[in-house]
């Protein structure tokens, strides 16, 4: 009898961990179903923190959920997970991977609160608003997209690892920086220091700019890459020799 292991076998623990947490909890959003929504994101996903929504254990649990209606949000994440964070869990130990994962998502979650805290105080001149909903239906001399910018930063959820995946990314770029990647729309081999650094700019023009029907939480990407960067700077540590995998 022939012994074929799991592709799982060769991944360090926490990034199997993460792998699995996050497919149970994609899995779990589907089973606890209600006729018109998904219970889970309304309690696991993060909602501004001065939304009657908001519950402190959001913070954390935000970074396992995903969108339950796109099935390419968890795969792209997840694959990249897997990708790139073994060669990260291996040069940092389990423990400090971790707390990069956790830190870099958190990083995400705080950036992105902060942008929609200078939205929410540009609207109504304050960054808490006890009775919003009032607020919104009373708002004096605004056009009907400035109320739905409000109620969309008090009322949408944010969920999804993907804070915490461009810290995993920086993380790469930075340590890793001529690994040779190649698209799966581009094959072409493109060095790590030059395609990231492009990702992340993309992510700050489409943040900045706010396209129309765009739902993405441009600034929690860049959070988790710009946390990134700055814990690895802060433990000092340094590129691969010469860069390569």
């Amino acid at each position: 009898m022939s012994y074929r292991p799991s592709f799982l076998a060769d991944i360090p623990p926490v990034v199997k961990n993460l792998l699995i947490i996050n497919v149970i909890f994609f899995i779990a959003t589907h089973l606890i179903k209600g006729p018109m929504e998904y219970p889970l994101v309304n309690y696991l996903a993060v909602y501004y923190f001065d939304s009657p929504k908001f519950e402190v254990w959001q913070v954390v649990t935000y970074m396992f959920m995903h969108s339950p209606e796109n099935l390419m949000h968890i795969l792209f994440n997840m694959f990249a997970l897997y990708s790139f964070g073994p060669v990260l869990e291996y040069t940092f130990g389990s423990k400090r991977f971790l707390n990069y994962y956790l830190f870099t998502g958190l990083g995400a979650l705080f950036l992105q609160m902060a942008v929609q805290a200078i939205e929410v105080h540009g609207i109504t001149g304050s960054v808490t608003n006890p009775d919003i909903l009032t607020k919104i239906n009373n708002l004096q001399g605004v056009d009907l997209e400035t109320a739905r910018t409000l109620a969309s930063n008090y009322f949408s959820p944010m969920l999804g690892a993907s804070g915490a995946i461009f810290g995993v990314l920086i993380a790469f770029g930075m340590l890793f920086p001529n690994a040779e990647l190649i698209l799966i729309f581009l094959p072409v081999p493109i060095k790590a220091k030059y395609l990231i650094p492009f990702y992340i700019v993309v992510e700050l023009f489409l943040g900045v700019k706010q396209f129309q029907g765009d739902s993405v939480a441009h600034f929690a990407h860049l959070g988790g890459a710009l946390f990134g960067f700055l814990l690895i700077k802060y433990w000092g540590i340094h590129r691969r020799p010469g860069g390569y995998l």
